[in-house]
């Protein structure tokens, strides 16, 4: 009785710290952030380590194995992710835009499965009292709703500068992001010509309600 009880203890702390080693070689994201991918190798992974525990007769390898291939697959598909934006618009979802310049896309809340009532719970849970009060609102990936207020100048006339469009992300302009600002590709390029600057060097390039563009291009070095 004592060898099978040091041995479910055995196993409990040896399985603990492999989970803990997978886990930070899996990246760091809040639960929040995760992928579908993540949460599906979160759930096998915490079922497999149950059952390593729960049968002291069975063969730890036949537990430790499968967890090995999870944390091979997450990795794979986290790397290709990092390297084709088609798989990762595909695979993790991309962001939505539900309220823009104050007026709600009832369109994109049916595609997205989304209705009024889980807009008024994010809008509570964000602190925002009323729609009225919402120039943009942009549902993430994650599930998770971006809420950007309304802010006014002094003139009472309404300013959004802290809504940002990305333009170009790993240097593949987003043409979604240009067709929800009434640009073209031809100004884009026009802009970066302006700063000598070609798509193709360009790693992230966003602009705000302000005009205000931001531009980090490939490789640059940190000081």
């Amino acid at each position: 009785m004592e060898l099978e009880v040091g041995k479910i203890v055995f196993r409990t702390v040896l399985t603990y710290l492999i989970v803990v080693i997978i886990f930070r070689m899996m990246g760091k994201r809040e639960i929040g952030e995760l992928s579908l991918l993540d949460i599906v190798v979160f759930i096998m992974i915490a079922e497999m380590a149950v059952f390593s525990i729960e049968d002291p007769k069975s063969n730890l390898a036949q537990a430790l194995i499968p967890m090995g291939i999870l944390l091979f697959i997450q990795r794979l598909t986290a790397w290709v992710s990092l390297k084709n934006q088609f798989f990762r618009g595909w695979f993790e979802g991309k962001p939505s835009v539900i309220i823009s310049k104050g007026k709600i896309d009832e369109h994109e809340m049916r595609k997205q499965r989304y209705n009024f009532n889980d807009l008024m719970e994010q809008l509570r849970e964000n602190g925002t009292k009323s729609i009225q009060d919402v120039e943009f609102a942009i549902l993430e990936s994650s599930g998770k709703l971006s809420v950007f207020e309304k802010s006014y100048s002094e003139n009472g006339s309404i300013s959004s500068e802290g809504y940002v469009v990305p333009l170009i992300v790993d240097g593949k302009i987003q043409y979604d992001s240009l067709k929800k600002i009434e640009k073209s590709k031809e100004w884009l390029l026009a802009e970066l010509e302006k700063r000598q600057l070609a798509v193709k060097n360009v790693s992230f390039c966003t602009i705000d309600q302000a005009n205000r563009f931001f531009i980090d291009q490939k490789d640059e070095e940190v000081n």
